[in-house]
């Protein structure tokens, strides 16, 4: 069982780019990408708010038709058309609906690489301020010597502080001692 999953890991993220790239490049040349960024991640905010949204996206019994016409009609209602619009029908009509968070986040990457922009993961226990965000991102640009995008996860099972993973790697000892001075003004709001 595992090894089929390791096997799905690369082959999903590889669709992912092909769509995402295919989709950066024609948002380039239709100078939209911000737009399309913006329309993406609404419906991004769609999924992530519905559990009936994701088991449609997830789950095979859906024909394309019924995953099409549902999809259409979203798209519709959030008033998402353009190429963003555009592309989320044919991923439906593709049946590759199941790999659209993945094609998201891949057109999310692509976007801050062409402004510059450094991607951080950060992990946390709980829910952090907007200041504890600030803190971090800002001790992050200090290093990166660029602006930084965070991607934000809870992990209640961390016991508290952060985690934090720039690009595929974790925070350096050059990070770690304005990250530790921010996981303690976060223990000292308790």
């Amino acid at each position: 069982m595992a090894q089929s999953g390791s096997q799905e890991g690369p082959l999903l993220s590889g669709v992912a780019t092909r769509y995402a790239s295919a989709l950066f490049e024609l948002a380039h040349e239709a100078k939209s990408v911000d737009a399309v960024a913006g329309d993406l991640e609404r419906f991004n905010g769609l999924i992530q708010g519905s559990e009936d949204l994701q088991r449609l996206i997830r789950n095979p019994v859906f024909t394309a038709e019924e995953q099409s016409a549902a999809v259409g009609a979203l798209l519709d209602k959030a008033g998402i058309s353009g190429l963003a619009g555009n592309f989320i029908r044919l991923v439906a009509a593709k049946r590759r609906l199941f790999a659209l968070p993945d094609m998201i986040r891949s057109f999310r990457d692509l976007v801050s690489d062409a402004k510059g922009i450094v991607r951080a993961q950060v992990t946390l226990a709980e829910e952090p301020s907007d200041k504890v965000l600030n803190d971090i991102k800002a001790a992050l640009r200090d290093v990166a010597k660029a602006d930084v995008s965070l991607d934000v996860k809870i992990d209640p099972s961390l016991i508290g502080g952060l985690i934090v993973k720039v690009g595929s790697r974790m925070v350096d000892a050059s990070v770690r001692t304005k990250l530790n001075s921010i996981r303690l003004a976060m223990k000292e709001v308790h």
